[in-house]
């Protein structure tokens, strides 16, 4: 038996985990009609397979009508759940791998517009900054039912044969009772720290009564809430004990801080550019003064800080769940001792801000997880090598790259800059940024070990591609800044690249119109605004970097309201003159005729990219699919079969922003849905 620690198995009441890694619930918003249908059951069953200890399915599940989720989670108020996690349960069981799920009720985090339009609830008025709605302040009916619901919920889990439940206790309803921020209620639910946890106790000992002794129950839990009034550190404490004692729960799942702004949000579960394992030292405190088992997830990316929680007694299991969305085996890999060839989780938080919008959760570098129905994460090899030649050494050529080694082809890259990277190499410029390289890095290594030649700082023209002599050739040139888009004076601007790069120094007075709205806009206003300089961001938009996000707008935030930097929304820039040394720009609106001007020494344009495609029309007409993609094959997942010219040499397609302009995910995942079958 392997001496690692994160390989010892773990004994959980009657349950024998098979190692200490988990996936901690977190809802990816896969959920079909409120039921965890195909495409959950492959995404859980996928990490099953790759020998996760325990996997934890919703973020949580709703146990009431009036608990509507915000995004997609699993309704586990119906009883036609039952049959759906089963599936899934069974699966994961034949695969070896333990499944719980976490249930509750939101409180006052959702909104009374969704599901059943029924009033929020909550124990005082206070409205959640983060969801808006006013809640009603709870009755006693309200606290019964909700109680019921709980152990109805609880009871169709077990019918299911899960393993266990947890339940949500931060920022959701039980922990509304427990903070004097969000519980104004007389006795007997509010008041006290004996009152204000009476709810949360009450809920577990309805569960308990309903699914007996022997079934696993867990709360996760903030045991700090880290803000002025709040639930404190000593009745943090107090409660774990008092968990302990009751004999309701068998492991305490525990975070620290608060949730209900995107930043308070961003603090628990830190983005890339923060500092990993924040909370670890804290849950190793309430495991060593409670002795009892302890979980917690936030931020542990890597396997070196997920050994150390579990060697130096801080955690029992420990919860790696970003990156396993990353990379699903990572447990394999551990066994097989190729931990280097684990994709590294950046953080990026493409996964989490995606649902925030009511998006799927997708991995911003592994297209494959939420897509385990059509795309592998393991690449098939081919029945025949081929010649593939990839022009372009950005995220999309080098997975390219990747995916056509592993089939067993023979691979040849050309690049024109020096080394690879494309955009990321520009993004990762900013310190805050860096774990962005490593996509491009990981990458390379998985190319490297399987023979991938790379021919850097070459421009390749169609005569050295043909001189491949290639089967396939795949264009990944990427695009250029776009900044012809003014009435007038476009030869007085520069691009949010030029900044970036460093071509360009920044001004003192900087006006940036971001009419992209995506992460180079504010690189660069913080680049500048760190100077010292006054910058002002205009939009057309409604609201400022849409693209960007809400969490991963915490740490700009933080960054540019410290500074001298001005937000100016449905504003457009028109034009720019010269005016002395100075720089007088025009701006005018979209909603009526009217104009504003501002006096400045730099104007910085951000419109995204258009396609580098000149290659792609060198070579369209001698390819024998003449450049065609057939989209029904590329979006279900099969191959390419369209034949136009009979007489071509090779195919040619295009990936990623030759394409035309959209982000790093979407470049990836051209890559792989197209070359997994060349």
């Amino acid at each position: 038996m392997s001496n690692d620690p994160l390989l010892q198995p773990y004994k959980l009441k009657h349950l024998t985990l098979r190692n200490r890694i988990m996936i901690t619930s977190h809802e990816p918003a896969y959920p079909e009609d409120g039921m965890p249908k195909g495409r959950y059951r492959a995404y859980h069953v996928e990490r099953a397979k790759a020998g996760v200890a325990l996997t934890m399915t919703a973020g949580s599940a709703s146990v009431a009508r009036d608990s509507p989720p915000v995004f997609n989670n699993i309704l586990a108020w119906k009883d036609e759940v039952v049959g759906w996690m089963k599936q899934m349960v069974d699966e994961c069981h034949d695969h070896g791998a333990a499944v719980m799920i976490q249930l509750t009720h939101l409180g006052r985090r959702t909104r009374w517009d969704k599901g059943d339009w029924l009033p929020v609830v909550s124990p005082s008025h206070e409205r959640e900054p983060s969801h808006r709605a006013f809640p009603k302040k709870m009755e006693d009916w309200d606290i019964a039912r909700i109680i019921e619901d709980y152990a109805d919920a609880a009871e169709r889990m077990k019918a299911a044969g899960v393993d266990g439940v947890e339940l949500e206790a931060y920022g959701h309803l039980i922990d509304q009772f427990w903070s004097p921020l969000t519980n104004t209620l007389d006795a007997p639910y509010g008041g006290d720290l004996d009152n204000r946890l009476r709810f949360g106790f009450d809920v577990l000992r309805a569960i308990r009564a309903r699914v007996g002794d022997d079934f696993i129950l867990g709360l996760r839990y903030t045991g700090d809430e880290m803000v002025e009034g709040g639930f404190t550190k000593a009745e943090g404490m107090e409660l774990s004990h008092r968990l302990k004692n009751s004999g309701l729960v068998d492991y305490l799942n525990v975070i620290r801080g608060h949730i209900e702004t995107d930043a308070a949000l961003t603090d628990v579960i830190p983005v890339q550019g923060m500092k990993n394992a924040p909370h670890l030292d804290f849950a190793g405190e309430i495991r060593a003064a409670t002795g009892f088992p302890t979980f917690h997830a936030a931020k542990i990316p890597d396997v070196a800080t997920a050994r150390h929680a579990i060697a130096s007694g801080k955690l029992d299991m420990v919860g790696m769940t970003r990156a396993h969305m990353a990379d699903p085996h990572i447990v394999r890999k551990i066994i097989e001792k190729r931990e280097d060839d684990i994709r590294p989780c950046v953080g990026a938080n493409y996964c989490l801000d995606r649902i925030y919008q009511g998006g799927l959760a997708f991995c911003l570098h592994n297209p494959a997880t939420g897509r385990e129905e059509t795309m592998p994460h393991l690449i098939p090899a081919a029945a025949a090598k081929r010649r593939i030649t990839i022009v372009g050494a950005g995220p999309a050529g080098v997975e390219a790259a990747r995916v056509a080694a592993e089939r067993g082809h023979e691979v040849t890259v050309f690049e024109a800059a020096d080394q690879p990277g494309g955009q990321i190499r520009l993004t990762a410029q900013d310190e805050r940024r860096r774990e962005m390289t490593s996509i491009i890095a990981w990458r390379m290594a998985q190319c490297e070990k399987k023979g991938v030649k790379f021919h850097f700082n070459t421009f390749a023209d169609a005569d050295a591609v043909l001189a491949t002599d290639p089967d396939e050739v795949i264009i990944a040139t990427g695009g250029l800044p776009h900044v012809e888009v003014l009435k007038a004076g476009n030869d007085l601007v520069h691009s949010a690249w030029d900044i970036l790069s460093g071509d360009v120094k920044p001004g003192s007075n900087v006006l940036i119109f971001d009419d992209a709205g995506d992460h180079a806009a504010l690189q660069a206003a913080d680049l500048i605004s760190a100077t010292g300089a006054a910058v002002e961001i205009v939009t057309p938009d409604r609201s400022f970097s849409p693209e960007v996000m809400a969490m991963n707008l915490v740490p700009y935030m933080r960054n540019l309201q410290k500074r001298n930097t001005t937000f100016t929304v449905t504003w457009r820039l028109m034009s720019v003159a010269r005016e002395g040394n100075q720089l007088r720009a025009v701006l005018g609106s979209d909603y009526g005729d009217v104009t504003r001007e501002r006096l400045v020494d730099q104007v910085i344009v951000n419109q995204g990219t258009r396609p580098l495609d000149d290659l792609y029309f060198d070579l369209k007409p001698q390819s024998r699919n003449l450049g065609e993609v057939d989209y029904e094959a590329l979006s279900t997942g099969g191959a390419q079969g369209i034949l136009r010219n009979p007489g071509g040499r090779f195919r040619v397609f295009r990936i990623g922003d030759a394409v035309a302009a959209r982000n790093t995910h979407a470049a990836i995942y051209d890559a792989l849905r197209l070359v997994k079958d060349l």
